[in-house]
């Protein structure tokens, strides 16, 4: 991933990549070609020097049965959207702008494990629901539903680990544009219903310009 120094994404940003309620889309190669399915995940930190994503899939899905070659890649996609150049100001004073996306993503390669044993699954379960379930009042737990039923779809699924090597991650929220076109830009995002793109944006400018 190409990644000028400006738009490189800071610990933090990685940090948060990782542990929100997310989904990424998993990508494998295999001698079937390339496989990828969108996986919602939770991440590890306590497992190798890089901690691991877990997740699953349906036992139908052939991707974890397929042997894979080399490492694979899981891609984390933070808030996106586009930007116009009608919102800068510079659009008014010299007129040499150009549309742009914003965005923030993480490329996580790692190597992947199998795990087709209930407790981890059913840890993993638990983990994943606890994650997403957090901000509702009450919160489901998997233990609100017949323990019988969740063993069966728990039989019906294939947990994957993907112990990471390493992570590309990038942040591109406006930071090379100067502060007059920052400001349109956030007014044009909320006129948008964009609002987590503009938090996003106000939180790395008070990065920057600590």
């Amino acid at each position: 991933m190409y990644v000028p120094e400006h738009f490189t994404a800071s610990p933090t940003d990685i940090h948060d990549l990782l542990n929100g309620p997310s989904a990424a889309n998993l990508i494998t190669m295999t001698q079937e070609g390339l496989l990828a399915t969108l996986l919602p995940f939770v991440y590890d930190a306590t497992i190798g020097d890089h901690g691991a994503l877990h997740t699953h899939v349906a036992r139908n899905n052939t991707q974890w049965s397929e042997p894979t070659i080399s490492e694979s890649l899981a891609i984390i996609q933070g808030p996106d959207a586009y930007i116009s150049p009608s919102w800068y100001a510079a659009k008014t004073e010299h007129g040499r702008v150009v549309p742009t996306w914003n965005y923030s993503t993480a490329h996580v390669y790692g190597n992947l494990m199998i795990h087709e044993d209930p407790a981890w699954l059913g840890n993993h379960i638990r983990a994943l629901t606890n994650t997403n379930e957090a901000g509702s009042e009450p919160p489901w737990t998997v233990d609100d539903a017949p323990k019988k039923y969740i063993a069966g779809q728990l039989r019906a699924i294939v947990g994957i680990e993907l112990v990471i090597t390493r992570i590309d991650a990038k942040k591109k929220l406006s930071q090379n544009r100067p502060e007059t076109d920052i400001h349109g830009v956030i007014a044009g995002l909320q006129g948008r219903g964009h609002f987590h793109m503009t938090t996003q944006i106000e939180q790395t400018r008070a990065r920057i310009t600590k």
